[in-house]
């Protein structure tokens, strides 16, 4: 009898002992997942306003205005593919109101363009060479119209709503409904030119716009300054926080009662919420050329600028959106071309080779078999070592089998239950002794941490110091910048 129980003991501890950690905080959805494998996309502005050397577009651009001279899809996407960009996001209607595809909502469209002799759609023409190219497609259509007359009216909202819809109707599954906070001002507004202010906080009528997004589109993440699924890092500078949280509790400025697009706390922006109520992680917008649109005196960013963004967004547990302009012929500069080719070639061979994958590493707790250390070295973010459930702080050696020169750390905690780790440090083992290389709080989907000088040793240690809950851990990496 007394073997018996120590062997249903034996058995149950074990039993136990493999059931997965319990979720930590606010957790992803399943769209939201799929957003943060995304990780780099572009953001296309291309309306009458490239035509007229503009950032703005008035909305009193005559239609015919927009003839580019030779539009390939092809060409931008190809290019951003190039580039590692695993999504695009459309502009399809900046705040100029000239809408891309032939829209039943107004008659300032493109079918009043010389485009394609006026038959033409160029929201499908990028959407079908996206997915050609393997990317997933989004949509930005701006809640403000310069050009419509009714925009300032009770009439206009559902004119924005038809428009989202013929939008989520015809252009199959989107990734991403983007939306910004610029809302009224001076306008052309069907020949008024005037000023004109709305209230943001009701003019849209956000819970029930965006339930059009959710009914329509699930699986589309809507980014705007207050999320609803992701939200602006408070700045266009294509960075996020070094210590950078993915919850986040949107609020009001102060003065304000109401969080809304275009009304959100940008301070805490950048860096998010440490157990804020809502799981919305930061997207880093930033132009390729110094603005939105294209304009023949700027360059693009140079491949190196691109990867030092990349780092400091995506590898920030942020994404990286880069605008992407096509110039007057429609279609991107080969300085554009270029940049995106180098910043791609530099991701990819700098990530190719992970320089810990034959190495031997120990931890100094595990959960069990079904959560060894090893899943951290098998490239599959799915698998994740697990502490036990009382254990909240670890230390993990790697020993790579020989020396070898790196510079770039990868770290990725098991996102689906949530936001763990608040503290941890590494190490290397350098004369024999272990000399700390870098201290920081946040990890999350992915942090990237470039060293200041390239390191050669056999050995690295993580000491993860701080959470409040068991810690997850799915990929570990160790990798040399190459360019």
């Amino acid at each position: 009898m007394r073997v018996l129980s120590i062997l249903i003991l034996f058995i149950s501890t074990n039993i136990f002992a493999q059931t997965a950690p319990k979720p930590y905080g606010a957790v992803p959805s399943k769209r939201q997942l799929a957003w943060h494998n995304v990780e780099v996309y572009g953001l296309i502005h291309f309306t009458p306003t490239t035509f007229e050397n503009k950032e703005w577009g008035f909305g009193d651009a005559d239609p015919k205005t927009f003839n580019p001279t030779d539009f390939n899809a092809e060409q931008i996407i190809g290019a951003a593919k190039a580039g590692g960009l695993k999504g695009i996001i459309l502009v399809a209607k900046h705040h100029d109101g000239f809408a891309l595809w032939p829209t039943k909502t107004t008659e300032y469209n493109i079918t009043k363009s010389p485009f394609r002799n006026g038959k033409g759609d160029l929201v499908k023409e990028v959407e079908q060479a996206v997915r050609k190219n393997g990317l997933k497609f989004g949509i930005y259509c701006s809640p403000w119209d310069r050009n419509n007359p009714l925009y300032g009216t009770d009439k206009y909202l559902a004119i924005y709503q038809a428009q989202l819809k013929e939008l989520y109707s015809n252009y199959g599954e989107l990734f991403m409904s983007w939306h910004d906070g610029a809302n009224g001002g001076d306008g052309y507004y069907g020949g008024a030119r005037e000023k004109r202010s709305i209230d943001n906080t009701t003019y849209y009528d956000w819970n029930n716009t965006w339930g059009i997004t959710r009914k329509m589109q699930p699986m589309a993440n809507i980014f705007s300054d207050i999320g609803l699924d992701v939200r602006w890092v408070g700045s266009e500078d294509g960075t996020a926080a070094e210590t950078s949280w993915a919850t986040f509790t949107p609020l009001p400025p102060e003065g304000k009662n109401v969080a809304v697009p275009g009304q959100a706390n940008y301070p805490q922006s950048p860096m998010g919420i440490r157990n804020g109520k809502f799981w919305m992680p930061a997207e880093c917008d930033v132009p390729l050329r110094k603005g939105w649109f294209y304009h023949e005196n700027e360059k693009p960013r140079s491949p190196e600028e691109l990867f030092d963004l990349y780092l400091q967004s995506v590898g920030h547990g942020a994404a990286l959106d880069l605008g992407l302009a096509p110039d007057t012929r429609g279609q991107l500069h080969s300085d554009d071309v270029a940049a995106l080719k180098g910043f791609g070639d530099i991701v990819k061979h700098t990530f190719a080779n992970n320089l810990a994958k034959n190495g031997k590493i120990k931890a100094s707790n595990s959960r069990g078999k079904n959560f060894s250390i090893n899943t951290i070295l098998d490239g599959d973010k799915e698998t994740y070592w697990a502490t036990a459930d009382k254990i909240h702080t670890a230390n993990l050696e790697i020993d790579l089998g020989a020396a070898k020169t790196f510079d770039i750390i990868s770290l990725q905690e098991y996102i689906p239950l949530g936001q763990r780790i608040e503290e941890f440090n590494v190490e290397v083992f350098e004369n024999n002794a272990w000399k700390k290389v870098y201290s920081g709080e946040s990890i999350g989907a992915k942090r990237l941490i470039m060293l200041d000088k390239p390191i050669t040793a056999q050995k690295l240690r993580l000491n993860i110091s701080k959470s409040p809950v068991c810690i997850t851990l799915s990929e570990f990496g160790v990798y040399k910048k190459t360019l």
